[in-house]
């Protein structure tokens, strides 16, 4: 089970970090995933992290201004987010994939809830 958190309501160029903790599973052995989803879009590509080495991948779109990272002890994914904007707003979701495709939703089986991020312009 994915739990996500750390969101909420933050005025533009400020900062947030989420968090996103897996449970009953072995968290090592997973690529993970963050996504959003904005009111009235689909559900897009934000960051993902390999398993063992922590590589990280960004959408163009947050590159430079969020960092993906992993404690593989503490079962625990981060993402912090920098310079936020007004179109960062929407909810957030964690994921974890056995695949090495790591920017499609499709690839990823198993999801958190979500977590709402609204940033006032």
């Amino acid at each position: 089970q994915l739990q996500a958190s750390g969101g909420g309501l933050v005025q533009a160029g400020g900062s947030l970090r989420l968090s996103c903790t897996l449970s009953g599973r072995t968290f090592s052995i997973y690529a993970m995933g963050w996504f959003r989803q904005a009111p009235g879009k689909e559900r897009e590509f934000v960051a993902a992290i390999t398993r063992t080495r922590g590589f990280p991948y960004y959408a163009d779109s947050v590159r430079g201004r969020f960092t993906i990272s992993r404690d593989n002890a503490k079962n625990t994914m981060y993402l912090q987010m920098e310079s936020l904007k007004a179109e960062d707003t929407a909810v957030y979701y964690c994921a974890t994939t056995p695949s090495s495709t790591l920017s499609a939703p499709t690839a990823y089986d198993n999801w958190g809830q979500g977590t709402l991020v609204t940033v006032s312009s």
